[in-house]
């Protein structure tokens, strides 16, 4: 993974369009399969129709576009609440998950995601971010037995 914590220059947040759904969907199942070791092959596929059919109801889908690349990140947020925020495994480190993050909650007082308690690196992502967690669920939005952590940030200075 590389350590330099800025992202290439050349990458451009910029909001989704329908036919960017396919190539997110893509760069989900890669990120999930590389970081969120918990769950099996049934559950990805599970998640996966889930997210296909949530994409398209999202009113704030931006995408992060590398030149050269194409898409190399997503996020989604609904009422201040990062409903979902991936990046592909390959520029995991260059800091586009932040800039995408950043951009989403430039203006907002408060932002609010849910993340996996088995997955310490999102958890590591967001604590580095300055989110602190606030509460805990034992199932997921779903009822699955994947446990929650509901993180909160205030206003960045």
């Amino acid at each position: 993974m590389p350590s330099d914590p800025s992202p290439s220059p050349h990458v451009l947040i910029r909001p989704a369009k329908a036919s960017d759904h396919e190539a997110l969907i893509r760069l989900w199942r890669g990120a999930v399969e590389a970081t969120h070791h918990f769950l099996t092959a049934d559950d990805v596929d599970f998640y996966e129709r889930q997210v296909a059919s949530y994409l398209p109801q999202m009113s704030d889908l931006r995408v992060a576009e590398e030149a050269g690349r194409g898409v190399v990140g997503f996020v989604a947020l609904e009422d201040a609440v990062v409903e979902m925020l991936f990046v592909d495994p390959e520029v995991h480190g260059r800091g586009v998950g932040t800039r995408l993050l950043e951009d989403a909650a430039r203006g907002l007082d408060v932002v609010e995601v849910d993340v996996n308690e088995q997955n310490p690196s999102a958890r590591a992502f967001y604590r580095a971010r300055g989110f602190e967690e606030r509460g805990r669920s034992e199932h997921d939005a779903e009822g699955r037995p994947f446990p929650l952590l509901h993180l909160r940030r205030g206003a960045r200075p």
